[in-house]
C-alpha cells in the first residue's frame, strides 16, 4: 500500500480514536511517573501527549510501516504493561505490535508481554542509582533544546539536569534565559511550566531546578558548592575544540568528563551515536559529538557501505542559517559568511565529508564536500552523490533497503525514512533521528546513487548528543523489544 494512501475515517471511527486515546493518556502517564518507561512509537515519545497527538502518532506510523498503528490493538500492549510492575525501559509499541501479531502465536499478551521484557519485569521500586549530573556550559540553540530534551525526560532517567553556566549579559538576565526557554521561534513553546527566582538564580523548569552560575572561565567554576559532583560537562558554546581548550573544564570542581557539541580538534574521539559509541572508554574523559551534518550522513553512509560498498563521493548540504552569520551584510572573518544570512543562499565549505572517517573510519579519502547556507531557521538537507562497489537493482529495491534499515537495524535510531510526495523542511522540525532519508527523491544509474537525506540540525543533533552522554556514563534505559 502507497503509505500517502489509506481509507477514510468516518466521525463514528474518529470518535472511537479518540475513546481508546483518552483511555490511553493516563496509563502511559503512570508508567512514566511510577515505573520510568517511556512509551514511544517509532522513537516518537508519548509522554504528555495530547489525544490528538497520540492520534497522529499512530497514523504517523504508516511512514514507515506502510499500515497505519490500530489503536484498538495498543491500548491492550500499554493496559498490560501497567500490569507488570516494570522497571525504567522505553517501549515501541509499534515495533512491540508487530512482533506480537508476527510472533504472538496466539498466546496470552500478558505472558508473551513477560517473557519479551523479562529483563524489568518487576523492576519498579528496585533502588536506582542518583542519576548523573549534568552541567550545560552555554545556553545558545542547541544549550536550550539539551535542556528541553533533559527535562522532558524527568526523573529517573538517569541524567540529571543540574546547572547551566552563562556570562550575565544584563541586570534581569536570569529572566531572559526563562524566557528563551520558555519560548521558541522554531520549535514552539515549552511543554509545561517555568518560574525564575533571581535570588539564587535558579529557573524551575516541571519541577526541575537549574542552577544558572555566571562565568566566563570554566576552570573557575566550583560545581560542588551547588551540590555537583562528577558532572558531564556539555560545552555547547564552540568556543573551545581541542583537548588543551576543553581540559580547562576539568580544573573545575565537581567536574569528571566533558562533551563538546561541535567537531573536535586534534586527537579528540569523534562520536556520531550509533556508528562508532562503541569506541568510548571508561577512560575518556574529553569527547565530541562532532557536527549535525556528520551526525546525519555517517549512519546512512554506513548502511550503504555495509550492504553495497562505497568507492567515493561528494556530499552537498543545502543548510539552514546559523548564529555566526550575519543578518545584514557586515564584516566576518570567514569568507561569504559576511553576506546578508536572511537575503542569500552562501555557499561554504565544510569539513562534515572528511569528518565522517573520524567516525568511519573506512571513509577515509573517500568524500569531499561543499555547503549552501540558505535563508531557513532549522532542518538541513545533505545530498549523497556516491559511487557504490555493488550497483543495486533498482530504485526501489535501494529505499526498500534503506527503509528496513530505519526499522530494524542497531541504526534505527538514527535513519529515518519518508517517501511522501508532499513533506518539505518545516515537517521535520522536532525529529529525533539525525537523518531521514527521502525515498521519493533517490536516484539510481548503475552503481552511481543519490541519496537524499534530511535532518533537523538543531534537535535531531541535540538527540544525538544526549545518545553519546547516556553511552558515556552507561546511563541509557533498556529498548523494547530487543534486537
Amino acid at each position: 500500500m502507497d503509505p500517502a494512501v489509506s481509507t477514510p475515517t468516518t466521525p463514528a471511527a474518529w470518535s472511537r480514536r479518540e475513546e481508546l486515546a483518552e483511555q490511553m493518556i493516563p496509563l502511559i502517564g503512570r508508567l512514566h511517573r511510577e515505573n520510568q518507561v517511556v512509551v514511544n512509537i517509532h522513537g516518537r515519545s508519548l509522554i504528555n501527549r495530547s489525544v490528538t497527538d497520540i492520534i497522529k502518532a499512530h497514523r504517523w506510523a504508516r511512514q514507515i510501516d506502510t499500515v497505519e498503528l490500530d489503536l484498538e490493538e495498543t491500548l491492550p500492549l500499554v493496559q498490560a504493561l501497567t500490569e507488570l510492575e516494570l522497571g525504567a525501559a522505553s517501549v515501541d509499541l509499534a515495533r512491540l505490535n508487530s512482533l506480537y501479531r508476527s510472533e504472538g502465536e496466539g498466546r496470552e499478551l500478558d505472558a508473551w508481554l513477560r517473557e519479551q521484557l523479562a529483563e524489568v519485569v518487576g523492576g519498579k521500586g528496585r533502588t536506582e542509582p542518583a542519576g548523573q549530573d549534568v552541567v550545560l556550559y552555554g545556553f545558545g540553540r542547541i544549550g536550550r533544546l539539551l535542556a528541553r530534551i533533559l527535562i522532558e525526560r524527568g526523573a529517573g532517567s538517569g541524567l540529571n539536569l543540574r546547572a547551566v553556566v552563562v556570562r550575565k549579559n544584563a541586570e534581569n538576565d536570569l529572566f531572559k534565559r526563562a524566557s528563551l526557554l520558555r519560548r521558541d521561534s522554531v520549535h514552539g513553546a515549552f511543554n509545561g511550566t517555568i518560574q525564575a527566582d533571581p535570588e539564587t538564580d535558579v529557573i524551575t523548569a516541571n519541577g526541575v531546578p537549574i542552577q544558572f552560575i555566571y562565568s566566563s572561565d570554566p576552570a573557575a567554576v566550583d560545581y560542588e558548592r551547588y551540590g555537583i559532583r562528577d558532572a558531564v560537562v556539555i560545552d555547547n558554546t564552540g568556543r573551545w575544540r581541542d583537548e588543551e581548550g576543553l581540559s580547562q573544564h576539568l580544573k573545575a570542581k565537581g567536574v569528571a568528563k566533558v562533551l563538546l557539541t561541535a567537531p573536535g580538534k586534534g586527537d579528540l574521539k569523534n562520536i556520531v551515536c550509533g556508528v562508532n559509541d562503541h569506541v568510548i572508554e571508561d577512560s575518556d574523559r574529553i569527547l565530541s559529538a562532532a557536527s549535525c551534518t556528520t551526525n546525519a550522513i555517517t549512519p546512512v553512509l554506513k548502511v550503504l557501505d555495509d550492504e553495497y560498498g562505497v568507492s567515493h563521493g561528494h556530499v552537498e548540504t543545502v543548510h539552514s542559517f546559523t548564529n555566526d552569520q550575519n543578518l545584514i551584510d557586515n564584516f566576518h572573518k570567514g569568507d561569504r559568511r559576511g553576506r546578508s544570512a536572511a537575503l542569500n543562499m552562501v555557499l561554504t565549505e565544510t569539513g562534515a565529508a572528511k569528518a565522517v572517517a573520524k567516525a568511519l573510519p573506512q571513509m577515509a579519502g573517500k568524500l569531499t564536500g561543499n555547503a549552501i547556507r540558505v535563508p531557513t531557521p532549522d532542518v538541513s538537507m545533505a545530498i549523497l552523490n556516491l559511487r557504490l562497489g555493488k550497483a543495486p537493482e533498482s530504485k526501489e529495491s535501494l529505499n526498500a533497503y534503506l527503509r528496513d534499515m530505519s526499522l530494524n537495524s542497531p541504526l534505527r535510531k538514527q535513519i529515518d525514512y519518508t517517501d511522501s510526495h508532499e513533506v518539505v523542511s518545516t515537517d521535520f522540525v522536532g525529529s529525533r533521528r539525525a537523518g531521514i532519508v527521502d525515498g521519493l527523491a533517490t536516484i539510481v544509474s548503475g552503481s552511481s546513487v543519490v541519496v537524499y537525506v534530511w535532518y533537523d540540525n538543531e534537535f535531531g543533533y541535540s538527540c544525538q548528543v544526549i545518545r553519546v552522554v547516556e553511552e558515556m556514563v552507561g546511563a541509557h534505559p533498556a529498548s523494547f523489544p530487543r534486537d
